[in-house]
């Protein structure tokens, strides 16, 4: 049941973040929006390979905030955030990856869908 409800969790989730861009995004595209949100720069700016890659650690160091592996330390003089990790994360196969990463994406966008 706990699965289920977090299915319809998720789904509720990915439909909601996706419906400006018209199709569903998948994990990866949703880390790159939560960094640019993150990162304050939500205009159509052109990023370097270096800085999309730099994109997605701010969001999964932001997703994974709350379960105490990262914590904020500040922006730099550019205005990217920094964060500093807090407890190392265990190696975790895929699959528990993804679904650490999905549990982290529900909780950030959580207000916003349920408001919706």
């Amino acid at each position: 049941m706990k699965d289920e409800l977090f299915e319809a969790r998720w789904k509720r989730t990915v439909e909601k973040v996706s419906e400006p861009y018209g199709e569903p995004l998948d994990i990866p595209g949703i880390l790159f929006l939560v960094g640019v949100q993150e990162l304050g720069m939500l205009s159509k700016r052109k990023f370097t390979k270096d800085q999309k890659l730099d994109v997605l650690h701010i969001a999964i160091c932001t997703l994974l905030l709350p379960y105490g592996y990262y914590e904020y330390v500040g922006r730099d003089e550019e205005g990217w955030p920094h964060f500093r990790e807090t407890e190392h994360l265990p190696a975790l196969p895929p699959l528990q990856q993804s679904q650490l990463m999905r549990q982290g994406i529900v909780h950030y966008f959580e207000k916003w869908v349920e408001e919706e």
